[in-house]
């Protein structure tokens, strides 16, 4: 006898599923610093060096690099780019109904 697995769709954005405050900045943020750590794992540095790249205590590093996104801001995520020269483009659009409000793509 087989078990039926119940399971819900997802929005695409898991704190909008969780029903929390804030769901699309929440996304944006975790999109964000995602492509932060990404970036620093890709130049295989220590915590060190990490630290004095982004202007940050090597505490707050390991915080970053363990992905506890919440303690930054996106500003603070996005002057981590900026330290790393990683250009960042703003594109504003009309939301067509049933996108995101916020959306975070990365090219090459």
């Amino acid at each position: 006898m087989t078990k039926k697995i119940e399971f819900e769709e997802s929005t695409g954005n898991v704190f909008a599923d969780l029903g929390l405050d804030n769901a699309e900045e929440l996304q944006a943020r975790g999109m964000v610093g995602f492509h932060v750590v990404e970036l620093l794992k890709s130049k295989d540095m220590k915590q060190r060096e990490i630290s004095d790249l982004l202007g940050i205590k090597q505490a707050e590093v390991s915080h970053l690099l363990n992905g506890h996104f919440s303690r930054f801001t996106v500003d603070k995520l996005l002057d981590f780019l900026k330290r790393m020269n990683q250009k960042v483009t703003i594109q504003i659009s009309p939301r067509v109904q049933g996108e995101p409000y916020q959306h975070v793509g990365f090219g090459a």
